[in-house]
């Protein structure tokens, strides 16, 4: 068994991690430094998933990096297509085992069987929550959507022509999924067992003005209602049979039913986590000395931002602690922007659930400001042209991670 050692070693390939390798580079650090990763490794930016259908745009045209391109950029070694088993801190030492059975990634897996660090970066992300388990016959025609990986195998599914999508969930990647499906021409039904999509984001009028725009364009909304089964016909059509007796047909079917922090690794490792994500303090730092963790797998003194700003927060701070600057993170007052442009909404949900609600609407153009007891702003969300408000409440919210 080959052994290899780096001075740091991140195991992720997402935003985070490239954006902390990019960070440490700029502020340069020349330890040497290997990323691992499940799928390819290319890097790309994740937001445009739920953009790609709507501008058309094929894998490869979202893919703005390959690992080669990037061991260039940042002198650093990629492991694509390989999977930590299992991180011994105490002894600074990691195993590999090759993440899919194809020639490319058991050759990866035999070049280096275990790596020895100095410093690791746990940026493992978040995977998605499946509702319900698939019939063998309909597993392969339904899909989550999380890496670019994911994209490419859902992209081949859809093929060039109009097809029949069931989204199922309507949190975030749900409503933005169904939106960008909808411009891309597809036929959307939107299966939901929340009563208004975005409920994390949105009280229930902005929640219904939306529900409203997608209906308005054409998508068939089940909201309320559970898929108990998704059954693959005779005629090669997937049936969803929800919790009251109706049933709707479909294609293809994209599961958004929320994410998850991937913990699994940190937790058998020996470190401290929540069910909010890998715990850390302000430094990004776990329980064990000279192991840190940012991205969608941390929890920042108690706070889980799974969005792109707190993300990219994360990176540059870390990066200057590496470097020997110990630096806080500190996460803004940043709104959340929803990329649903049958109905513009920008939402920054309140960390406590609020006194009260203050709502302003003029048709589907609504500012809903949560306040305290007190009358002070701690949220808001916006729909329509009131999202042209949103710096103004901005600058007057408090800071998610001050």
């Amino acid at each position: 068994m080959s052994v290899q050692h780096a001075e740091l070693v991140i195991i992720g390939t997402g935003m985070a991690a490239i954006g902390l390798a990019r960070a440490l580079r700029r502020e340069g650090d020349t330890r040497s430094l290997v990323l691992i990763s499940q799928d390819s490794g290319d890097a790309y930016s994740k937001p445009l998933l739920s953009t790609g259908f709507g501008k058309r745009l094929a894998p490869d045209d979202i893919a703005q990096r390959d690992t080669t391109e990037l061991e260039r950029e940042l002198d650093a070694t990629f492991r694509p297509y390989n999977r930590v088993t299992t991180i011994e801190p105490d002894f600074g030492q990691l195993t590999l085992a090759p993440a899919r059975t194809d020639h490319t990634a058991t050759a990866a897996a035999q070049h280096c069987r275990t790596l020895t660090f100095t410093t690791l970066v746990l940026a493992t992300g978040a995977e998605p929550q499946l509702p319900l388990s698939l019939p063998a016959e309909a597993a392969p025609r339904c899909f989550s959507v999380n890496d670019l990986d994911d994209y490419r195998r859902f992209h081949a599914a859809l093929g060039d022509t109009p097809a029949r999508v069931a989204v199922v969930g309507a949190g975030l990647v749900g409503c933005e999924f169904a939106n960008d499906l909808h411009a891309g021409g597809h036929e959307v039904t939107l299966v939901a067992p929340e009563t208004t999509p975005l409920p994390r984001l949105l009280p229930a009028p902005p929640g219904q003005a939306l529900a409203e725009a997608f209906s308005h364009a054409g998508m068939a909304l089940h909201l309320g209602r559970t898929p108990e089964r998704i059954d693959l016909d005779a005629e090669d059509t997937l049936t969803l049979t929800l919790d009251d007796g109706n049933r709707c047909q479909a294609d293809v079917v994209l599961l958004a039913t929320g994410l998850k922090p991937r913990t699994a690794l940190a937790e058998a490792g020996g470190l401290a986590v929540t069910e909010d994500g890998i715990a850390v303090d302000r430094l990004l730092a776990t329980s064990h000395p000279g192991v840190y963790a940012l991205g969608d797998a941390a929890c920042v003194d108690g706070i889980s931002a799974m969005y792109v700003q707190p993300l990219q927060a994360s990176a540059r701070a870390l990066a200057k602690t590496l470097c020997g600057t110990p630096t806080p993170v500190h996460f803004g007052a940043w709104p959340v922007i929803v990329k649903t442009p049958l109905l513009p909404v920008v939402a920054y949900p309140p960390l406590e659930p609020p006194h009260r609600w203050q709502i302003d609407a003029d048709g589907n153009n609504i500012s809903a400001l949560a306040e305290d007891k007190n009358g002070r702003l701690i949220g808001f969300a916006l729909t329509g042209r009131s999202v042209r408000r949103k710096v103004e409440l901005s600058r007057a919210a408090p800071a998610l991670l001050g």
